[in-house]
């Protein structure tokens, strides 16, 4: 399921650092009918620890995770939605992905220049949501000039957001300072019901070149002890209003992407479209169920494996056999 989110941001942010982190968890591109061989998009496993364990229940082979797409979109300045900087190469990225990833400083440093003067990261997502709204207005003039009857497409400013706020290990975090820059952001979120994530950009793109039993020395160095990559993933895929049911055995355990609310035929057309079309039905057990019985045979002998037909709409963490014609 090609579904993308465009990274975002004033320059100086942190947009290329993350980017890079992120993409220190790219998957096998084979895998994925969706993915592209352009620099600029990363194709991220989505972490989830019931792949691994159903693996590991399974004896497999190899397993392959969910999947999302990230888009390092060029950087944004005043003026965008009047072509200022690259304005319209920026605007017309944001069209083509399905969310944004807005990465918002939150750490002074005077070594590290801010288009604005001074960090204040309210005043910086308003500054980008602004010249969105600018860039709608220009977009439906133009649209009712050559078609009055042309139907609304969707905006740009509409599009889901998650903010990252991106930290810098041993700086002058807002966060820790008590400035009132940091209540003011909290406030705002609070007010316009927004998600967020918390990174450092800089340390979560080093450890990536580190050897697993490497890193969390390094986090405890650093006091960075969660994986702000993982959760910033996590929380994209559920932007996207994703969830994932599995398919497991010797050869493979693999995750498949889904819309939350698909019935089970739709489900199955990730795997092949004739899951769909000569969709007979699906034998249905919840991943942690299966794990606990111990055994598929055991799971059947329990009455754990249900039969579902049609109308049955698949729940994040199913385990799915699909029979069809």
């Amino acid at each position: 399921m090609a579904l993308s989110i465009g990274i975002v941001g004033l320059p100086n942010v942190g947009k290329s650092t993350l980017f890079n982190a992120l993409t220190k968890k790219s998957v096998l591109v084979a895998n994925y009918p969706f993915a592209t061989i352009d620099p600029s998009v990363g194709v991220v496993a989505v972490p989830d620890g019931r792949l691994d364990s159903l693996a590991t229940f399974s004896e497999s082979e190899k397993k392959i995770p969910a999947a999302v797409e990230f888009v390092d979109i060029a950087g944004l300045v005043k003026g965008a939605s009047e072509g200022e900087g690259l304005g319209n190469q920026f605007l017309s990225h944001i069209r083509e992905v399905d969310a944004i990833a807005h990465v918002v400083r939150i750490f002074d440093n005077p070594n590290i220049g801010h288009v604005e003067a001074e960090v204040n990261p309210v005043h910086d997502i308003e500054l980008i949501n602004t010249e969105l709204q600018l860039a709608d207005m220009e977009s439906d003039e133009k649209k009712k000039k050559k078609d009055s009857d042309a139907p609304p497409q969707k905006k740009l400013s509409e599009k889901p957001v998650l903010y990252v706020l991106n930290k810098e290990a041993g700086g002058h975090n807002l966060d820790e300072l008590n400035d009132g820059r940091w209540q003011l952001l909290m406030e705002y979120f609070e007010k316009t019901k927004a998600t967020y994530v918390v990174v450092d950009a800089n340390v979560e793109s080093e450890l990536r070149e580190l050897h697993k039993d490497d890193k969390s020395s390094f986090r405890q160095e650093y006091g960075v002890f969660d994986d702000g990559i993982d959760a910033l993933i996590r929380k994209g895929y559920e932007l996207l209003d994703l969830i994932s049911f599995f398919t497991t055995g010797k050869d493979e355990t693999r995750a498949w992407t889904i819309k939350k609310g698909s019935t089970a035929p739709r489900a199955g057309a990730a795997i092949h479209t004739d899951f769909e079309t000569k969709f007979i039905r699906a034998e249905v057990i919840n991943w942690q169920t299966l794990l606990t019985a111990g055994s598929y045979p055991k799971a059947r002998e329990q009455g754990q494996i249900r039969t579902e037909g049609k109308e049955y709409v698949v729940k994040d963490g199913d385990v799915i056999e699909f029979l069809h014609g």
